[in-house]
C-alpha cells in the first residue's frame, strides 16, 4: 500500500471478489476518514457475492462493489466543517444515509429515505472492507473505552437485533418465541433476555441449538419439536419463505409478531388471522434508531456478543467466507469478522 492507496475487497461480479489496491479515502467536507479495525461479514454480504440481493436487480447498487456495513475503527482525519476532536476516537457508525430534505429524512426516518445510500450496499457509497473509510460524520457513534473493536463491529446487527426485541414489547412473565438462531436471531435472543422474558429459539440444526443452549438460552427446539405453549411475541429472524405464517399462528392472540428476516422469495400470511385474533405484526429494516442504545447495553455488559464471533480473518481471506467456505479453527458462532490491517 502508498500513501494514496489501500487495500480494499472488490466484488467485480457474481461470486467473483479479490483484494485491489484502490484510490485511498479523502476527508471531503462534512465526513470523516476511519482507519478500519473490525468488520462483520453479514448474510447481505454473501448475496451480493452470488447476485442474489434484490438492490442488484433494482438499479440501487451494481458491480463493482465494496462491501462492509458492520465496522469499528479510529477517527484519521476530517474533513471541512467537521469538529477536529473527532480525530482520534474509536467510533461506528450509521449504516443508512439519508439525503436530509425529504419528508421522511425531516421526521427522523433517514433510514426509510428514498434517495439514501448505504454504507456497502447501496448508492455507490465503498463500505468498510477496507484499510480506510470515508463516512459523513453525522453518522458517527463513539465507543466508549468498555466496548472494543470486537463488540464495535457488532453494534449495527446489534441494533437491528435491538429494535426487534424492542417492538416484541415483553418483559418478565412474558415468554417469547426466536426462529432463526443465527446472529441476528440470537442477538435478538440476548436483548429479550435481557429485559426479562423467557425466551425459546426454533431453528434447523443440531449444531446452532446446541450453540444456542450454550448461550444460556435453554429453551431450544425444531419446527418438528416446537413446545405447546402460549408465546406473547414471536419474532421472524430467518429466510424462510414459510415461516412468517407460522409465526402468526404461533403467535397468542392479542400478541405482537416481529419480522425482521427475509426470505428469497415472497412470504404469504393471513391477515383475517391477524385481525381475528388482534395480533400486531412489525417490520424491523434497520439499525439506526437502535444504535445508541445497542452501544450503551454492550458498554454496560447488560448484552455480550462476543461468543457469536467464530473467527477473524484478513482481507484475503473474504472472499472464501462469502463462498461458504469454513473457517480452519473456527469456532460454533455464526459470524465471521474481518481485521483489515491482517495479512
Amino acid at each position: 500500500m502508498s500513501a494514496s492507496t489501500v487495500r480494499a475487497l472488490v466484488v467485480t461480479g457474481p461470486g467473483r471478489a479479490e483484494v485491489q489496491e484502490v484510490p485511498a479515502p479523502v476527508a471531503v467536507p462534512g465526513e470523516v476518514v476511519v482507519d478500519v479495525e473490525r468488520v462483520g461479514v453479514c448474510g447481505t454480504d454473501v448475496e451480493f457475492f452470488t447476485g442474489e440481493m434484490a438492490y442488484l436487480h433494482q438499479g440501487h447498487a451494481a458491480y463493482p462493489m465494496r462491501l462492509g456495513h458492520e465496522w469499528a475503527g479510529t477517527v484519521s482525519a476530517v474533513g471541512g466543517g467537521v469538529d477536529p476532536s473527532w480525530v482520534g476516537r474509536r467510533v461506528t457508525g450509521d449504516t443508512m444515509l439519508g439525503d436530509r430534505t425529504c419528508r421522511r429524512c425531516r421526521r427522523g426516518h433517514q433510514h426509510v429515505c428514498a434517495q439514501r445510500q448505504e454504507v456497502g450496499i447501496r448508492g455507490g457509497r465503498p463500505g468498510a472492507l477496507a484499510e480506510q473509510l470515508a463516512v459523513p460524520a453525522r453518522s458517527l457513534h463513539p465507543l466508549p473505552g468498555a466496548v472494543d473493536a470486537v463488540l464495535g463491529a457488532l453494534v449495527e446487527p446489534g441494533g437491528n437485533a435491538l429494535r426487534a426485541a424492542q417492538a416484541a414489547a415483553v418483559g418478565p412473565g412474558d415468554r417469547a418465541l426466536v426462529l432463526g438462531p443465527g446472529a441476528i436471531g440470537l442477538l435478538t435472543a440476548m436483548f429479550l433476555r435481557a429485559g426479562g422474558a423467557d425466551v425459546h429459539l426454533m431453528g434447523r440444526t443440531e449444531e446452532s441449538l446446541a450453540f444456542a443452549r450454550d448461550l444460556g438460552f435453554a429453551h431450544t427446539c425444531t419446527e418438528d419439536t416446537l413446545p405447546d405453549l402460549p408465546f406473547d411475541a414471536v419474532v421472524d429472524a430467518s429466510n424462510a419463505a414459510h415461516l412468517p405464517a407460522l409465526a402468526l399462528d404461533l403467535v397468542e392472540p392479542a400478541g405482537r409478531v416481529v419480522y425482521i428476516g427475509l426470505a428469497g422469495s415472497p412470504s404469504r400470511i393471513d391477515t383475517r388471522t391477524l385481525v381475528l385474533e388482534d395480533v400486531t405484526a412489525v417490520g424491523v429494516l434497520s439499525a439506526s434508531p437502535g444504535l445508541a442504545d445497542t452501544i450503551a447495553a454492550y458498554a454496560s455488559g447488560a448484552v455480550d456478543p462476543r461468543p457469536l464471533v467464530a473467527a477473524t480473518v484478513g482481507l484475503d481471506q473474504v472472499g472464501a467466507v462469502l463462498a461458504g467456505e469454513r473457517v480452519e479453527g473456527a469456532g460454533p458462532g455464526p459470524k465471521i469478522h474481518v481485521d483489515p490491517t491482517r495479512i
